[in-house]
């Protein structure tokens, strides 16, 4: 019903504006050529001003533009080269010899539904190129926004096949803060799939202005990704791009060898059996490191080929692409198949056209075991004892609780035993007609998929890892999972754009969109006691469960922009969306947004000035956030409940969680203040300021256990949250001479404090050992550490005595203990002595591209990183919380054992306070990396007769340096492998759980073009 009243109103809204169009003026052909210094420009734009009335130029550099208005002006444009305004006065021949533009690619950036002029932007836009792309060989796309664009803020995960997490000027509350990604104007779940040499552009969206025109999905900030086309008048191009290369970890932390463990298990208790007791004498003769076991040199192999062309009306890009990559943990690996076809073809008045692009992933991903990383494991596990023992079940050898004195798993075994994989085939696509319905109007129509099938697979054999069954199984594990994920997007919109009085260029926007999602997804578990070769489900210990759910919205926009002469900008924006998220009474919502800016640079008093962009504006608006769970408005049901009933498990069927029905829209209030300027078309800087606020959060507040609900959340829509910084871009190039070179140096700020929690006193976060050491409370930080301060370690009675003087009887703690500060003074350690014992925001994230040409070679480095951030680092607490045995840091080898001995590391077996959440894990995450480092050399076309108009070679290398005092393998903390689910991943910020570190890598590659 919804969908025919959208096509009703798109048919009035053409016929109301065909009755309206004004009678044309006197038409006429206009003939000629365009080329530029060198010869003719094939495939040059010329369009009539405050038209869509244009044509492209041929092979030849010949144009025919039929219907001209005798008076009226052409533009004619080409990628690299100044626009240049010709007016017709009646002529039927015009020849046009463009020059050359200092602003190149930035001419034009795409917007929300639609393009604009870099001239006419209101809003906070940054863009990264395709060259800015390739120039980085990274596997995954969201890879290449690291460091380009200031406020936004990337954290990668080393792990092979793992997206990044992606935040835009920082977070604005506590739910779901990834960005909106938009592939070819079709709404996607994200990029990590795309092969980053498809894309042509990025764009992202960082304010109201440019963002409020998605409504109900632009809170957190949009990225627009334009792939690559064919373009008009082209001829048919092949490419092949190639690498291949080497990732490897070489950071351990420095824990015990044998002697050391030997030494320090006496000291802190009895030895275990197994280095006391002679028949084990033979057994335990190794030295074995098991973090140079777990990591590993992995190869890594990227092959792509493309053919694109066109002529004046159609054009076609067909790509495929490779990527193979062994991560370097062992048994991490990932391998994508690309496949992209877009093409366009234009009949007169109409343009049809398409994307497609599909992908096929097979990701072996890094795995837990009893709850604990790999890296864990590695720093826990006993140094005597060997990898692998062939007498053991399973071939593997790890510690038994009885013979050495603790638990920690074989990390090679629980990495490589059995099998897992994720599989998953990606399509997105769309398909569009687009019909000039006058030279001023134009109506588009398009249809897009986001579509992915997925299928988990895990089967753990049965092993036996020690002799008294610490670390066994007794049976075959196999874990099934498939699902579906469909998004369908239907958009239909009408474009008016026209020239009054040839200053007054005025746009407007009118559209409807519809966007459904359908998930369903079937697990299965069971298990095999009788064989471990046997990769089936069967009817041993099965659990099977299956989930569906739907999501659909609707939204109208409209929107506004007028320019006077390009100087004076305004452009406004009202959306209205309902989304099905909500309950019938706030199903729907108002997102407005109006901006302006001032083009200074082209009044007639900065003529003849060094300035050539000078431009302020500014923006206001609002933007929705719906990003919670389906049905939260209405009570469910859960119908495979387990429930004990005489003694046995029963089955059944209970309320799963308690609905709100008053949910409603989370509203974001964005406002921005942006400056460009642009000197002698050498530096370019832009300086952005922005303060947003979020109120009536969406919030998932816990229930009491008494509740009887099985989801023990209810969610609200209480408090709010305001974000603000600062943004900065300088730019310098220099191309005058026959070394060519420029810089890019990008700063972006973003500090959040919450507002308002409702009723809530504070939200919990992250939990650690039974323990919350994060947490969401009124003035503060979302998700700061909340802990003990320390300092330092009582070194005897008397200090002791001083401090806790509200119970001086007590002998928990002892001289060598962890000294906490009583902050109340109260005589005692309670948790009401806790406090913010850090920020896991930066105080600014930063990045540095620096790019030169001399001749033939090419040269490029990007640096990049974070400053002020603040990291839980919960290695710490395995590595010198000495609770129990396990294998330690050599740092506790000088632990205090005296008075005097040590003012850092307390005594062994201390005082449970030692290791509750305290400064003492909370180091600075600070760092400055040489993320990318490139060197090529392009062979003279005429050395290979003319065979390839491209030939080049280059070596690059990743994450060679990082500059940190970050005591962990790696201070850019990216998704931890503990809990994957996404409703508690969100409370992981900055919280190092053994992450799998970003590997560095070496690649040589090659890139032809025929």
């Amino acid at each position: 019903m919804e969908i025919k009243f959208l096509k009703c109103l798109s048919i009035f809204l053409i016929v109301s504006f065909s009755t309206a169009v004004m009678g044309q003026q006197d038409l006429i052909d206009v003939s000629g050529t365009v080329s530029d210094e060198m010869g003719p420009l094939p495939g040059a734009n010329i369009v009539v001003k405050g038209t869509s009335n244009g044509t492209t130029t041929d092979f030849d550099g010949n144009f025919t533009l039929e219907g001209v208005p005798s008076n009226g002006v052409l533009v004619f444009s080409y990628v690299s080269f100044a626009t240049q305004e010709v007016a017709v006065d009646g002529r039927t021949a015009i020849d046009v010899v463009l020059k050359p533009s200092a602003e190149s690619l930035d001419d034009v950036v795409v917007i929300g539904y639609g393009s604009q002029s870099r001239a006419e932007v209101t809003g906070a836009v940054s863009s990264i190129k395709s060259e800015d792309i390739a120039s980085l060989p990274v596997p995954i796309a969201d890879q290449a926004l690291q460091g380009r664009a200031p406020g936004v803020n990337v954290v990668n995960s080393g792990s092979p096949g793992t997206p990044s997490v992606v935040r835009i000027r920082g977070l604005g509350g506590p739910n779901n803060n990834e960005p909106l990604y938009v592939i070819d104007g079709v709404i996607s779940g994200g990029m990590n799939n795309l092969n980053p040499l498809d894309i042509e552009s990025i764009e992202v969206l960082k304010d109201a202005a440019t963002t409020a025109v998605y409504g109900s999905q632009g809170s957190n900030g949009v990225v627009l990704i334009t792939t690559k086309s064919g373009r008009g008048a082209e001829k048919a191009t092949l490419t092949f791009d190639a690498y291949t290369g080497v990732n490897f970890f070489n950071n351990r932390y420095d824990v015990l060898n044998v002697d050391q463990y030997r030494q320090f298990a006496g000291e802190i208790g009895d030895l275990p059996p197994r280095l006391t007791d002679p028949q084990y004498a033979n057994f335990i003769n190794n030295e074995t490191n098991w973090q140079d076991e777990v990591f590993r040199a992995g190869l890594m192999q990227n092959y792509n080929i493309g053919i694109s062309g066109g002529n004046e009306n159609s054009n076609y890009r067909i790509s495929g692409g490779y990527l193979g990559q062994e991560g370097a943990v062992v048994s991490t690996d990932y391998e994508r198949f690309n496949f992209r076809a877009n093409s366009d073809f234009t009949f007169g008045k109409l343009k049809l056209g398409q994307t497609l692009g599909i992908s096929f992933e097979n990701q072996t991903p890094e795995r837990t075991s009893g709850g604990r990383s790999l890296i864990e494991h590695a720093i826990k596990a006993p140094p005597y004892l060997p990898v692998r023992n062939p007498d053991n079940l399973g071939g593997f050898q790890g510690p038994s609780g009885a013979i050495d004195g603790q638990d920690a798993e074989n990390p090679v075994r629980a990495q490589t035993i059995g099998e897992q994989e994720n599989k998953s085939i990606n399509l997105i696509g769309s398909v569009f007609a687009e019909y000039e319905v006058s030279d001023k109007i134009t109506f588009r129509t398009q249809v897009g998929l986001d579509y992915r099938n997925f299928q988990n697979n895990n089967f753990i054999p049965a092993y036996r890892d020690d002799e008294t069954g610490t670390n066994q199984m007794d049976f075959a594990q196999i874990t099934k999972n498939t699902g579906i994920f469909q998004s369908l997007t239907y958009t239909n919109s009408l474009n008016y754009k026209d020239t009054y009085g040839d200053n007054h260029n005025v746009e407007f926007l009118l559209l409807n969109e519809i966007q459904g999602i359908k998930t369903e997804n079937v697990n299965a578990f069971s298990q095999n006691s009788v064989s471990n070769e046997i990769n089936q489900l069967t009817q041993e210990g099965i659990n099977l469960n299956s989930f569906s759910s739907e999501y659909n919205r609707v939204g109208y926009l409209g929107r506004l922009n007028y320019n006077y002469d390009r100087k004076y900008l305004i452009a406004a924006s009202l959306r209205r969306d309902a989304s099905s998220r909500f309950g019938a009474n706030n199903r729907w919502g108002w997102f407005p947004s109006v901006s302006a800016g001032w083009n200074i640079s082209k009044e007639d008093f900065m003529e003849n000035t060094a300035f050539t962009n000078l431009k302020l504006r500014g923006s206001l608006g609002v933007t929705g956030n719906d990003n919670i769970g389906d049905y939260r408005y209405s009570s469910t049901l859960i119908t495979n409940f387990i429930y004990p009933l005489a003694g046995a498990a029963g089955i059944g069927t209970t309320a799963n969680g308690l609905g709100n029905q008053n949910l409603k829209w989370e509203e974001t209030t964005m406002r921005n203040i942006g400056l460009d300027i642009g000197i002698n078309n050498k530096f370019d800087i832009t300086f952005e300021y922005f303060r947003n606020t979020s109120d009536d959060i969406l919030v998932n507040r816990p229930l009491a256990l008494s509740s009887g609900f099985n989801d023990p959340f209810i969610t609200e829509n209480v408090g709010s949250v305001e974000t603000s910084g600062i943004e900065v871009n300088f730019g310098y190039s220099n191309y005058d001479n026959e070394f060519k070179w420029s810089a890019n140096f990008n700063l972006g700020t973003a500090r959040n404090e919450v507002l308002s929690l409702g009723q809530s006193e504070f939200i919990q976060g992250g939990l650690f050992q039974n323990e919350f050491i994060s947490r969401i409370e009124v003035g503060q930080p979302l998700f700061y550490f909340h802990g003990f301060e320390t300092e330092g370690i009582y070194q005897n009675q008397a200090e002791i005595d001083q401090v806790l003087t509200a119970n001086p009887g007590q002998t928990t703690v002892q001289p060598g203990d962890v000294r906490i500060v009583d902050r109340n003074g109260d005589g005692q350690i309670t948790s009401d002595d806790k406090t913010n014992i850090g920020n896991p925001y930066p105080d600014f994230t930063f990045g540095l591209n620096l790019n030169a040409n001399y001749k033939n070679f090419d040269f490029s480095a990007f640096i990049n990183g974070s400053y002020g951030n603040d990291i839980y680092n919960t290695n710490l607490f395995h590595l010198e919380g000495m609770t129990r045995l396990f294998n330690a840091s050599t740092n506790v080898l000088d632990r205090w054992t005296g008075p005097g001995t040590s003012n850092s590391i307390p005594r062994a077996l201390g005082a449970p306070r030692n290791t509750q959440a305290s400064d003492r894990f909370v180091e600075d995450g600070s760092f400055v990396r040489l993320r990318n480092f490139v060197v090529g050399y392009t062979f003279p076309e005429n050395m290979f007769n003319d065979t390839f108009s491209k030939f080049r070679i280059y070596f690059s290398a990743q994450n060679l340096i990082t500059l940190t005092n970050y005591s962990g393998l790696d201070p850019e903390i990216g998704i931890p492998a503990i809990d994957g689910n996404p409703d508690t991943q969100r409370f992981e910020v900055g919280i190092d759980r053994g992450n799998y570190p970003q590997p560095k890598s070496v690649q040589v590659g090659l890139q032809l073009a025929f």
